[in-house]
């Protein structure tokens, strides 16, 4: 593989027949046929597995995001596990932020906590620009999956430039996001300039996973929902715009994804990706009536039906195979990320039984 001076990846595999950019996950994504459904997990790479508990013991998060070597373990270990059809990259949305500047820590139980939240436009300022220099362990970490996954696809991700904001502005986790959207209402210069430098770091972030060989990024908006479209379009579409238009030459798959987000449906797929991820709480042929026909879609079972009885999930998961019909293309996953106590066994027996009853004989691509 070769890159240019863009971060841009020259993808030897993308002629190569069987090869990631050939894969089930790819194809889907593209709107091409594929030999079944391909199904992956939000979070599948996380505390549902004792492994990933065992190896993570007495490591902090950030310094686990850091380590390529456990990177790299804790990315493979739902792919042996689950057999999915893709693997996501083990990190956090607040690297990129971190490696830019900003004093923050993971803190276990609570989740991202900033020493100086964002006020003034002089703190703006201070989140630095990135490039590959300031994130080497994720270009390492990529270049090694890349490697031991073979025709497995690997997905690059970054958090999107409202949901990083709301961690900065906030200063941590929040429910109703009021110091965040008081920065929007009322001082909507400053809120851009701190969006659209987050815009920056994230584009400059997934540029280093594609020059290492990701074969797909996914743009995470997990807070997205918490606003009106109106308010959408005018404080958040400019900038995730920025990051998915900014990797149109990419040549790789795009995913957008929010939580809470059926009425901006619409409004994210316009945003310039190639894949509109759903939450659980909004069926796929709504969803694809109300983001256009040129969208793949990805989704949407609930995470708390793995908790119920097996024959309530085969029939969910039928459902939910019936309505992604109604899309050009369709990425079976939750809709949203694995919870911890969920049983490791009946992700297994999910992606089995998404295998057993969307396999299809394919038909010219």
């Amino acid at each position: 593989m070769t890159t240019d001076t863009t971060g841009t990846a020259a993808r030897d595999d993308a002629s190569r027949p069987g090869g990631p950019a050939d894969s089930p996950f790819v194809r889907a994504c593209r709107r091409r046929p594929v030999p079944h459904t391909p199904v992956w997990f939000m979070r599948q790479a996380g505390r549902s597995l004792p492994e990933y508990r065992e190896i993570r013991a007495n490591v902090a998060m950030l310094e686990s995001c850091r380590r390529p070597d456990l990177v790299t373990e804790i990315t493979l270990q739902p792919v042996r596990r689950h057999k999915v059809d893709a693997a996501i990259l083990f990190s956090d949305i607040v690297v990129p932020v971190a490696a830019a500047g900003v004093d923050l820590d993971i803190v276990p139980g609570t989740g991202p906590v900033v020493a100086e939240p964002v006020r003034t436009a002089a703190d703006v300022q201070r989140i630095r620009l990135i490039d590959r220099d300031d994130v080497p362990y994720v270009d390492e970490a990529v270049r090694m999956l890349v490697k031991e996954l073979g025709d497995t696809p690997l997905i690059g991700f970054a958090g999107a430039p409202f949901t990083l904001a709301s961690y900065l502005v906030e200063g941590g986790p929040s429910r109703n996001h009021v110091k965040t959207k008081a920065l929007m209402y009322g001082d909507p210069d400053l809120w851009h300039a701190l969006a659209g430098r987050l815009a920056e770091v994230t584009l400059a972030f997934l540029r280093v996973q594609i020059a290492a060989g990701v074969s797909a990024v996914q743009l995470f908006d997990s807070w997205a929902g918490a606003l009106s479209e109106a308010d959408y379009r005018r404080f958040v579409l400019p900038h995730s715009t920025a990051v998915l238009s900014g990797l149109a030459d990419a040549g790789i798959p795009r995913i957008h994804f929010g939580v809470g987000t059926a009425e901006l449906l619409g409004a994210m797929g316009e945003a310039g990706a190639d894949v509109v991820g759903v939450d659980w709480r909004t069926p796929l042929d709504v969803a694809t009536h109300r983001i256009g026909p040129d969208k793949a879609v990805q989704g949407n079972l609930d995470p708390c039906l793995l908790f119920a009885p097996w024959p309530v999930i085969e029939a969910e998961v039928r459902r939910i195979l019936d309505q992604g019909r109604a899309a050009p293309g369709h990425v079976f996953n939750l809709g949203h990320g694995v919870l911890p106590e969920t049983d490791p066994e009946v992700l297994t027996r999910v992606v089995a039984l998404v295998h057993e009853l969307s396999a299809r004989p394919t038909e010219g691509a």
